[in-house]
C-alpha cells in the first residue's frame, strides 16, 4: 500500500475494543457506545482502575481477537496499538478521550463517537508511521523539559495551562538546576540543557493553512522535532527540523510525557521511525 493511500478491506471476524469509561469525562458511556459496539458484533472490554491494560490486550490476542479498538485518552492508545503492531493486526481509533490529538490527525471524526465504531464493520485500512523512543511505541509525540515536568504535576489535567505556566517560570528562573540534557541538531550545533525537547510521530504544522499543532501527514517517514534553547547570550530561541531518529543523552533519568502520559526514561533516549508500520482501519467515507 502506497503512503496516503486507503483500501477497502474485510471486517474482522473477532474485534475487540477496550473501553476506559473515564476519560473524556464519561464520553463513551454518554453516547451509549458499549451497546452499540455489542449490536456491532464487538466484543467490549471495560478497564477499572488499577486495570493492566497491556495485560488485556495480550489474552484478547491469545483468544484469537483479530482487530483491536480503543475509546480513551492517546495514553491508552498507544498501548492498544503497540499490541496490534506487534501481532500484524488493524488498529481501531475511537475518539473517547478529551483532546484526541491522534484521532484528528489519523482522520478520525472526533464528533462521532459511535460512529467511529463502523470502521470495525465497513473500514478501509492504511497504513500509518508510529515511532519509538528506548523501544516504546508512541502515536504522537513525547516531551522532555518543561512539558515533561508539567505533565508529572498532580494539577495537571486539571489546569493544564496553568500547570505549564508554572512550570516553565520554575525550570526557565535563574536558579532552576541544569537538567543535563544535551542533542545535537541537523546542522551539527549541539543543544545543552534546552528548555524543551518535542519529538513528534511526524512533524506538527506550524505554517497556515494547517491548524498549528496537527499534523500534515502520519507518513512522511520522518520524526519532527523541535528544541527551546533557554534564554541565553548569542543563541537563537531553538530550531524544528526532521530526522529518521535522533539521541538525547542526560546525566540521569529524564522525565517526560509520552503521549500525554508520565514517565521517567533511562539516558541515552534513542528516538526512531517505524515507516508505514502500523495498519490502521478507518470508517469509510
Amino acid at each position: 500500500m502506497t503512503p496516503g493511500t486507503s483500501a477497502a478491506a474485510d471486517p474482522p471476524q473477532r474485534p475487540v475494543l477496550f473501553v476506559n469509561p473515564r476519560s473524556g469525562g464519561g464520553k463513551a458511556a454518554r453516547a451509549g457506545l458499549a451497546e452499540r459496539a455489542h449490536e456491532l458484533g464487538i466484543d467490549v472490554i471495560g478497564l477499572r482502575p488499577h486495570d493492566d491494560l497491556a495485560a488485556l490486550v495480550g489474552d484478547a490476542v491469545a483468544r484469537g481477537a483479530d482487530a483491536l479498538g480503543t475509546a480513551g485518552g492517546d495514553g491508552s492508545l498507544a498501548v492498544v496499538a503497540a499490541a496490534a503492531l506487534a501481532h500484524d493486526l488493524p488498529f481501531v481509533c475511537v475518539p473517547a478521550g478529551t483532546r484526541n490529538h491522534f484521532a484528528l490527525d489519523v482522520g478520525v471524526d472526533r464528533g462521532d463517537l459511535v460512529g467511529s465504531l463502523e470502521a470495525f464493520t465497513d473500514g478501509v485500512e492504511r497504513r500509518i508511521d508510529v515511532a519509538e523512543v528506548n523501544g516504546r511505541l508512541f502515536l504522537n509525540n513525547v516531551s522532555l523539559g518543561i512539558y515533561g515536568d508539567a505533565v508529572r504535576h498532580p494539577a495537571y489535567r486539571d489546569a493544564k495551562a496553568r500547570t505549564l505556566a508554572q512550570t516553565a517560570a520554575k525550570v526557565l528562573g535563574p536558579s532552576a538546576p541544569a537538567a543535563g540534557l544535551e542533542l545535537v541538531d541537523d546542522r551539527g550545533r549541539p543543544h545543552r540543557d534546552p528548555a524543551v525537547v518535542l519529538v513528534s510521530n511526524n512533524p506538527y504544522s506550524f505554517e497556515p493553512p494547517r491548524a498549528p499543532g496537527t499534523r500534515p501527514a502520519l507518513d512522511s517517514g520522518q520524526l519532527g522535532i523541535v528544541v527551546l534553547d533557554r534564554p541565553a547570550a548569542g543563541l537563537g530561541a531553538g530550531r524544528t527540523w526532521t530526522a529518521r531518529q535522533l539521541e538525547v543523552t542526560a546525566t540521569a533519568p529524564v522525565h517526560a510525557g509520552i503521549d500525554g502520559e508520565a514517565v521517567e526514561l533511562d539516558p541515552p533516549l534513542r528516538f526512531v521511525i517505524r515507516p508505514l508500520a502500523l495498519r490502521v482501519r478507518l470508517h469509510r467515507p
